[in-house]
């Protein structure tokens, strides 16, 4: 079973539906024992870094993800969800994340002929082996929704990045905790693989 945590932030439903396509069991929840009880997590995510953050506390959520953590169930942050786990953001003014993993989110910069939001399809520079990336190509193009980006504190745990006008750290892994800034459910056959991926790794 995979709990995909609610907390009024969106993109909920397209995960779920991603999933059962897959033939993966999900259940959208808020629950803390449903969720700690599952086998995998997915924090999913569009909106606001601030709002976001607030609507976890509010849920008393933010505690929930950090036990999951502590447990070593394999938690997927997805777009906003990938942004939240990290120290803070520079949105809404610089908020405080979950700091679960070390970076921080910060706006893309402007450039001549560069859209902001990020929306679109990029492709990924794939390196230190991700298990989310097994039998996904070098290049392979993810759809992206975005206005800022990842700077990861330490290389290392970057396991894909993309180039927007700068160098964005696409997916992260670290123990039992991955993220990927893209959107693996609505990123064609190879999303689906990603997510497919996530779904057969075992507790760390």
């Amino acid at each position: 079973m995979i709990a995909i945590i609610d907390y009024d932030a969106g993109n909920l439903k397209s995960v779920e539906k991603a999933l059962k396509f897959l033939g993966e069991e999900s259940i959208v929840t808020r629950d803390r024992k449903e969720i700690l009880s599952a086998d995998k997590v997915i924090l999913p995510g569009v909106g606001a870094f601030g709002e976001a953050m607030d609507h976890l506390k509010k849920f008393e959520l933010d505690q929930v993800i950090q036990e999951a953590v502590h447990r070593q169930r394999p938690l997927l942050g997805i777009c906003l969800g990938l942004q939240l786990l990290f120290e803070g953001s520079e949105e809404n003014g610089g908020v405080e994340g979950l700091h679960i993993l070390d970076g921080q989110i910060v706006k893309i910069p402007d450039a001549p002929g560069l859209k902001i939001p990020h929306i679109g399809w990029n492709s990924l520079h794939l390196q230190n082996q991700g298990r989310l990336f097994e039998g996904v190509p070098e290049g392979t193009f993810v759809y992206f929704v975005h206005s800022f980006y990842l700077k990861a504190k330490e290389e290392s745990i970057v396991r894909a990045s993309s180039d927007y006008g700068v160098a964005i750290h696409a997916s992260v892994e670290q123990d039992s905790v991955f993220a990927c800034q893209f959107h693996p459910e609505k990123s064609s056959s190879m999303g689906l693989k990603i997510l497919r991926n996530f779904a057969g790794i075992g507790e760390v």
